[in-house]
This record gives structure tokens, sequence and C-alpha cells, in this order.
């Protein structure tokens, strides 16, 4: 594992700070932000790895900069996977097998949310089927 940058990414780190919440701003995943550094890069010059470059990772300059977005990453996924889901089956309702995935998936999402919930959730946040359709409008 490197502990710095290689030579021929030479970015400055105020430049990378600005192309991140630009991305965020233009409605990229903080992976996706990730993606793109690495392939696009700074003025032309690939960022293989923003932790290195900058000593802080992509959520914590959008955090500094108040671009993050509403619901972690994971959790966002995997609502709009329930939705998806929901509305297959709304659409099958005899297809026992994406059933058990819709199961499944709002069992992540209970978990995932007991895990979140203080930090980046409200205590108060429950998960349902509206909740989750009304975080991807």
């Amino acid at each position: 594992m490197a502990d710095d940058p290689p030579e021929w990414s030479d970015v400055d780190e105020d430049a990378i700070e600005a192309r991140v919440v630009e991305l965020a701003e233009d409605g990229h995943s903080p992976s996706e932000i990730g993606l793109k550094l690495r392939d696009e890069g700074v003025q032309g010059t690939p960022v293989p790895d923003v932790k290195l470059a900058t000593g802080k990772k992509i959520t914590e300059i959008l955090e500094e900069n108040d671009a993050d977005p509403e619901l972690p990453e994971d959790l966002y996924n995997l609502f709009e996977r329930a939705v998806r889901l929901r509305e297959h089956m709304d659409e099958h309702p005899g297809d026992h097998q994406n059933k058990r995935a819709l199961q499944n998936t709002e069992s992540k999402i209970r978990r995932l949310v007991n895990y979140y919930r203080g930090d980046e959730l409200d205590e108060e946040f429950t998960y349902s089927y509206d909740v989750a359709k009304e975080y991807l409008e």
C-alpha cells in the first residue's frame, strides 16, 4: 500500500477538493466522484487516490463543504433496489423469488437505518416504502 501519491499525479489539493464539490453538485455519488477523478482527473491529470493526494476521504471533503448527500450512499442504493423490487412485485405478485429478495433488501435497510440512526439519520427515522420513494424523488 502506498503512503504517497505517485509523482506523475501532482495536482493541487485545493483543485482536487474544488472538483470533488463540483461533481457532487452535479449529482454524482462519492463513488462516482472517485471514478471520475481516477479516469478524467483534475485539469487533465488523473487522481488515483483522493485520500493520498489530499489526506481526506471524498465524504470528508463533501461534509466540510456542505455538499454531502442526504442519505449515505449504501442506504440510498438499497432504497433504489427496494423501490424497484416493490414495483416489480406489484406487477408480478406470484414472483416468489423476488418477494424473498425484497424481504432481504428491506431487512438490510432496517439494519443500516439502526446503524446510521442518530449520526446520519434522525433518531425518529423509520423505513417504509413511501419514505424510500420520497427520498428517491
